[in-house]
């Protein structure tokens, strides 16, 4: 799960709110998974009622996230039916435990949601099972208006020539790092654009001046292996295959075995904890290092953890090797007998300026640049409009975003994260742990 899509802290897996999946329904979806596969398309068209072109149409959407989340899409959602009253949703929502394998059975049972919110670790695996619209032709019929996107930003729902998912929101990668601690010890600040190995030195010089590490050691994150592979031509994957070699990982795992030995990271014990995704946990607001490697749009609630002053800059080397990313998607059920009417609302969502205001940030950065502006210009949250203004002067750096992670996704990374750890406690030598990953990377992607 990425940290920027995680659900509200305390709420609990399964929950649903307003119009809860009623037990019968629920039972029916897992007996179909007992005899098709998990997204297998089921023989229904579509979780919608019945009804002619000129009738009502009741839309069924499904979303993960917390409460506030739920009221703010229903009041969205509300809003559109005040609009177009012949439009009307039966809204589901819970926590993400659980999120993927409840869509799976709804499914696999024939009672698919007309709109769903997906994220990218699933994104190419739904659309290569046919279970999302191409929205390709919606998008240049204008229909669906991306053109006040940043290009990357719906690029990155593009899988196989198909645009399979809409932004709901947009987020970066961004070097966290504290502000009061430099300023303190008269240390410079990061700055974007800098080179890895300046970024190094950096946090060598901030380790001796003030006994903080410098910076969490990110080898086990693929966030920042992935931005590197892309300054050194790579990429995380290449077509259905990986875009990497066991070589480019072993590179990787030396850099920061030689930034360990400097001195410039913390301890392998301490960098475990870092490599937590819980926000609660990263190194910058416990003062356990200088710097955290996060998402962006994380800046609100990593301030809330500390009570120093935050900053934040692009990843070191090339920033345009990062780019627009989606933080979600809305996607669109292939079979839903309302195609032409989930659409306008994935439009309404993105791009009515009332629609904008009420989602706020809630799932990252508004993807209309002109409405994001807007929003910014309301923010009252420091922390937020500092997110919103790095990620927009990031905009005009960013870079061709690359293609939708593939299936096994969630496993790469978190076999990234066994490798690298071997490395940081001296289990294995960078080029063994390389080895080991690359093994696991190809079992996971099948």
């Amino acid at each position: 799960m990425h940290p920027a899509t995680s659900p509200t802290a305390g709420v609990p897996a399964g929950r649903n709110h307003r119009t809860p999946l009623t037990r019968r329904r629920f039972v029916r979806g897992l007996a179909a998974v007992a005899l098709a596969a998990p997204l297998a398309l089921g023989a229904a068209a579509c979780g919608g009622d019945e009804a002619g072109d000129d009738g009502p149409v009741k839309l069924s959407v499904f979303w993960w996230g917390g409460d506030a989340r739920a009221k703010l899409t229903e009041d969205a959602l509300a809003l559109y039916t005040k609009k177009h009253p012949d439009v009307t949703f039966e809204k589901t929502w819970q926590a993400n435990q659980g999120y993927f394998d409840k869509l799976a059975t709804l499914t696999a049972g024939g009672n698919p949601p007309d709109l769903f919110q997906i994220d990218d670790n699933y994104l190419a695996e739904y659309a290569g099972r046919s279970t999302t619209l191409d929205l390709t032709s919606f998008k240049d019929s204008g229909k669906l208006d991306v053109s006040k996107f940043p290009k990357s930003l719906w690029q990155y729902g593009v899988v196989d020539g198909k645009l399979a998912g809409v932004a709901a929101g947009e987020n970066t990668q961004g070097l966290v790092y504290n502000k009061t601690l430099l300023r303190k010890n008269g240390l410079p600040e990061p700055t974007t654009g800098m080179t890895w190995e300046q970024h190094i030195a950096w946090a060598e010089q901030v380790a001796k001046k003030t006994k903080v590490p410098g910076t969490q050691d990110p080898s086990a994150d693929y966030k920042a292996f992935w931005v590197w592979l892309r300054q050194q031509g790579k990429d995380l994957y290449s077509g259905k295959e990986l875009g990497f070699t066991a070589d480019d990982v072993t590179k990787w795992f030396e850099l920061w075995k030689g930034t360990r030995d400097r001195g410039a990271t913390p301890t392998p014990d301490v960098i475990h904890e870092g490599n937590a995704t819980d926000i609660t946990k990263q190194l910058v607001v416990t003062g356990k290092a200088a710097t955290s490697w996060v998402w962006a749009n994380q800046m609100p609630d990593l301030k809330k953890n500390t009570k120093d002053e935050l900053g934040v800059v692009a990843y070191p080397g090339d920033p345009s090797a990062q780019w627009a990313r989606a933080s979600m998607y809305w996607s669109v059920f292939k079979g839903s007998k309302h195609k032409d009417v989930v659409v306008d609302v994935i439009n309404f969502l993105t791009n009515d300026p009332e629609a904008v205001a009420l989602l706020g940030t809630d799932r990252g950065l508004p993807s209309n640049l002109d409405l994001r502006a807007k929003v910014s210009e309301t923010a009252t949250d420091p922390a937020m409009k500092q997110s919103i203004q790095v990620e927009s002067d990031l905009a005009q750096k960013f870079g061709e975003s690359p293609q939708v992670p593939i299936k096994g996704h969630s496993k790469v990374r978190s076999e990234l994260t066994k490798a690298a750890e071997n490395a940081q406690y001296g289990r294995a030598t960078p080029a063994q742990a390389a080895e080991q990953f690359l093994a696991a990377c190809k079992s996971a992607i099948g």
